[in-house]
């Protein structure tokens, strides 16, 4: 079933501009934040710098401080002046949230009535510029204990705002709130495998690139990769995944021409084509059964990873390889494969290449760093005393890169060859959502608000 509402007010508005309403804004490097971990899904924003040191509870080196109600991890989307976050708010008081470094695979029941909303606020003050109800009824699946029901980030082209939530739909918004379009797909469950009853809610975020919305949706049943068109919602194209439930986000590649979707996977990762949805490459991992970290892309290689369960490979894929890369008894390895670590990878955390390095972290604090070219293991440290988890994603900038714990605290660390810690600073509030990167300033969401830090 499809619900479809044209955006027709703004092809009015255009057309009377003199501008085509098919056009699309490319996002601008260090100022616009348009996904989860920003433009390409890279985690990087440099050209300006960033803030080293901050104290949120003493209001040291804080630009501002916005209470955001309800629960939700995903995190901050920038375009322009306008940064935008999605909430799910429960009927109960405590909704209830489990943090820390454990294995519980457990669901949390909560069957009160819940409100989804889109905030979007001043990025230089903090004000909300406009809150819009999106959806309103009891959860389709469950929760894990450590997730919510908005763990997926938005995406937005400067036009659009992209929401996925799951088994509640996707939904599309212009950029003052005004809703456009809504696609059922469906009950979305991506629990754990091995126990079908433990419901985790859905965790994969949406992207835009040339005017199509491209949704992962690995689940229990009937798996699949989509695009849509952004400005309609019309499905344009779907590949059905022979995979189990993953969190992995993909990521847009351009490879001799070629547009490619990269997807992590256990039993299916690889590149998909951008505008058919045509298998390019394939690769069955040889661990890792619940991908969560998004693919990254450096100097012609593809970065991917997982580690839940039997091994925790790091892949690096050159990215013009064909057909199924998958090691067989007794062959060779694919040339495709440029090198790989079977027991380095990262559960939770999505990696980061920057400046030649591959920095992967688990989320326990241990975190290696790669030679990107080469895999060559430059050195490994320890972040924390082993008894925080973290889950958010790395991000780097300004010559830093940035570790968010789960109690809140942010490790900046010096990014090269030699492990220099420059600061621990506190958020006063536990975080679970990566944060984003826009004209030097930080900003973070935590578990009551988004905070800009300078």
């Amino acid at each position: 079933m499809m619900r479809l509402c044209a955006g027709i007010g703004a092809v009015l508005i255009a057309a009377f501009l003199g501008v085509s309403a098919t056009a699309q804004q490319a996002p601008t490097p260090g100022v616009d934040w348009p996904s989860f971990r920003g433009i390409r899904g890279a985690g990087v924003a440099d050209g300006q710098a960033t803030p080293t040191t901050w104290d949120v509870p003493r209001a040291r080196n804080l630009q501002w401080k916005t209470p955001i109600a309800g629960l939700g991890h995903s995190s901050p989307v920038v375009w322009g002046s306008q940064l935008c976050v999605t909430t799910a708010k429960s009927g109960r008081a405590d909704a209830g949230l489990r943090l820390g470094l454990y294995g519980d695979i457990a669901s949390v029941t909560d069957d009160t009535t819940h409100t989804w909303l889109l905030t979007c606020l001043d990025k230089a003050s903090g004000k909300v510029l406009f809150e819009v109800k999106m959806h309103e009824g009891v959860p389709t699946v469950k929760r894990h204990t450590k997730s919510t029901h908005a763990n997926s980030t938005l995406a937005t082209d400067g036009m659009h705002l992209v929401a996925m939530l799951g088994s509640e739909g996707l939904f599309a918004f212009d950029m003052n709130g005004k809703p456009l379009w809504r696609v059922d797909l469906g009950v979305l469950d991506s629990g754990y495998y091995v126990v079908p009853a433990a419901q985790w809610e859905f965790g994969s975020s949406p992207i835009i690139h040339g005017g199509k919305v491209v949704v992962q949706a690995d689940v229990q049943k009937n798996s699949f990769l989509a695009a849509f068109d952004v400005k309609t919602g019309k499905e344009l194209w779907r590949t059905s995944r022979e995979d189990v439930p993953t969190w992995s986000t993909p990521t847009i590649h351009e490879v001799d021409g070629r547009t490619q979707v990269l997807v992590n996977g256990w039993r299916h990762m690889g590149a998909y084509d951008f505008e058919n949805g045509e298998e390019i490459w394939r690769l069955t991992s040889v661990g890792g059964d619940i991908p969560v970290p998004t693919p990254v892309v450096g100097d012609g290689l593809v970065y991917l990873t997982s580690a839940h369960g039997p091994g925790a490979p790091i892949f690096a894929i050159r990215d013009t390889a064909r057909g199924n890369l998958t090691p067989v008894e007794g062959e060779p390895v694919s040339d495709h494969i440029a090198w790989s670590h079977l027991r380095d990878g990262a559960y939770m955390m999505s990696p980061v290449v920057y400046r030649g390095l591959l920095y992967v972290s688990k989320n326990n604090g241990v975190f290696a760093v790669f030679d990107a070219a080469t895999g060559e293991r430059v050195y490994q440290q320890r972040l924390g005393d082993g008894t925080t988890g973290f889950t958010a994603s790395l991000v780097a900038a300004d010559g830093k890169v940035y570790f968010t714990s789960e109690d809140g605290d942010v490790f900046v660390v010096k990014a090269g060859r030699e492990f220099e810690l420059l600061s621990k600073n506190p958020l006063g509030d536990y975080a679970m959502a990566t944060p984003a990167i826009s004209d030097g300033m930080m900003y973070f969401r935590t578990g009551g608000a988004v905070i800009a830090v300078r």
